[in-house]
């Protein structure tokens, strides 16, 4: 199945065009031409959705399980366009579209099954007490309920998964809120298709059409004026420290401030621990290697730091790593933006004498090749610089006298998405040491494993403490996301027949 985009926007069920056009800059195949957003489709989504909020922030779960389910449906329908189109655009392979495609499809339906369960209500219920003294106590039920329309934000890196139809789109879906989608010019055709689906959905329940819209391109104005308008009352974004942060600032700056839950990038340090190296450092470099280049180190959950005591076995993990990222061939970057950034980021680490290379390469135009660097913890805890995120496969061995070095290190660090501790059962003293700080540290902590590659299921936690992300209570991937766009209310006093279904009986 060939799909050659048409360029227009989704707005409540129409396909609009706009006067102004910008290009696709697809890394193979034809370029395409797509209508740029303005701040009047902005208006008219998010008037749309405040509309379709009415029936469908009130609709049953099972027609929101059904209607997850339909969304699902449809992007599988149309599986070998979105595969084409994706691949062009982002240089991904096939096999990780595909992949994608299936991660998408089956958070889709996790949630689906979720909301059918309805454990996520949080149904709480206090009988009344007419006799207590010195004052009775009234009826109170307590259920959270869907807070209004929500924008999303799409990602680079996932034009699936973290993108149009992604996590927090299925999120918001699941949970009562319709959802404007600001898709991100990386993969414009992939966003319209995956939006066609979705209309399609739509069409099939018979829900208002304003329950989604996707708006492509656009200034930052665009941006600016949908995270602002009045209407929304939450915002999901995944991308730069930069971008999410000056999105937040926004945010708060309304008159009527609004969460907005970033996932804004983490180094993802990993501690090695001395039995582990003694008895696998090998092993564990070639590993780190492997999970550093996986999708040209793409991934928000790439491991970019490893710590370990210096000595002998640093050496050999070190050089086993190097062989490692040797045999990595070049590899294509998601946008030129990106590449451009990831040489920015290798030049950052030229800078500094407090910086040894260990294997460095060059890279050009869209493509990356693998970099690796050491330094000492001294050197790391004064050098900020140090500990910025390098989108792409580049990797810092940061080097310790010891394992009270190791905790002051640890320390040191700001907010990650994850931490990983690499052990055998002779480091468990060592490990009890670092776990009160990596778990302070980072949303989801690891043993004897590699980070990159997040599981959409009920105890996964995708976020953590600044500038990991802008909310530390909230995950961007699994089931417990549903939170992020849902309050509670108490009902007091309320007769049966007045309460909302899911307190009912």
């Amino acid at each position: 199945m060939t799909f050659t985009p048409h360029g227009k926007h989704l707005i409540a069920g129409e396909w609009v065009a706009t006067e102004q056009t910008f290009q696709s800059e697809p890394a193979t195949g034809p370029v395409h031409s797509f209508s740029v957003g303005t701040v009047d489709l902005v208006n008219r989504a998010c008037e749309a959705a405040e509309d379709a909020f009415w029936s469908y922030g009130y609709s049953s779960r099972e027609e929101r399980a059904l209607f997850l389910e339909a969304i699902a449906d449809e992007i599988e329908a149309r599986a070998d366009a979105i595969t084409q189109i994706g691949s062009q655009e982002t240089g991904l392979p096939e096999a990780r579209l595909q992949g994608e495609r299936g991660r998408t499809t089956g958070q889709l339906r996790l949630f689906a099954s979720h909301i059918r369960k309805g454990d996520y209500l949080d149904r709480r219920f206090d009988a009344a007490m007419p006799d207590r003294k010195p004052a009775p106590r009234p009826e109170l039920r307590l259920v959270e309920r869907p807070i209004g329309p929500v924008a999303v934000f799409g990602a680079s890196n996932f034009p699936l998964a973290f993108s149009t139809a992604g996590g927090d789109t299925a999120a918001a879906l699941a949970a009562g809120c319709p959802v404007v989608v600001k898709g991100h010019s990386a993969h414009p055709g992939t966003g319209e298709i995956v939006a066609e689906a979705v209309a399609a959905a739509i069409a099939k329940c018979g829900l208002h059409p304003g329950v989604f819209s996707l708006i492509q391109g656009g200034r930052r104005d665009v941006g600016t004026a949908l995270v602002q308008h009045p209407f929304i009352k939450a915002v999901g974004f995944t991308g730069s420290l930069a971008g999410g942060r000056a999105l937040f600032d926004l945010c708060a700056q309304r008159p009527e401030p609004i969460p907005f839950f970033g996932e804004l990038g983490s180094v993802n340090p990993m501690f090695l621990l001395p039995e582990a190296m003694a008895a696998r450092a090998e092993e564990l470099g070639t590993g780190w290697a492997g999970s550093l280049t996986m999708g040209a180190g793409q991934f928000c959950t790439n491991p970019g730091i490893s710590v370990v005591i210096d000595g002998p076995d640093a050496d050999r993990y070190t050089a086993a790593a190097k062989a490692g990222l040797e045999k990595v061939g070049a590899q294509t970057m998601l946008t030129d933006g990106i590449a451009k950034a990831y040489r920015d980021g290798k030049e950052r680490f030229e800078s500094r004498n407090s910086v040894t290379p260990v294997y460095t390469t060059e890279s050009a135009d869209r493509v990356a090749n693998p970099n690796l660097y050491e330094t000492t913890a001294e050197a790391y805890l004064q050098d900020h610089a140090l500990g910025e995120e390098v989108f792409g496969p580049l990797g810092l061995v940061v080097r310790v006298a010891d394992v009270d070095e190791m905790v002051k290190l640890a320390k040191g660090f700001e907010g990650q998405l994850t931490t990983t501790l690499h052990m055998d059962a002779g480091d468990l003293d060592d490990a009890l040491k670092l776990r009160p700080i990596l778990e302070r540290k980072a949303g989801r902590v690891m043993v004897n494993g590699f980070p990159t590659g997040v599981e959409v299921v009920d105890s996964m936690v995708h976020g953590g403490p600044y500038p990991a992300s802008t909310n530390f209570g909230a995950t961007s991937v699994g089931t417990l996301s549903i939170r992020r766009f849902l309050r509670p209310v108490s009902y007091q006093n309320f007769p049966e027949a007045l309460l909302p279904e899911d307190l009912r009986g």
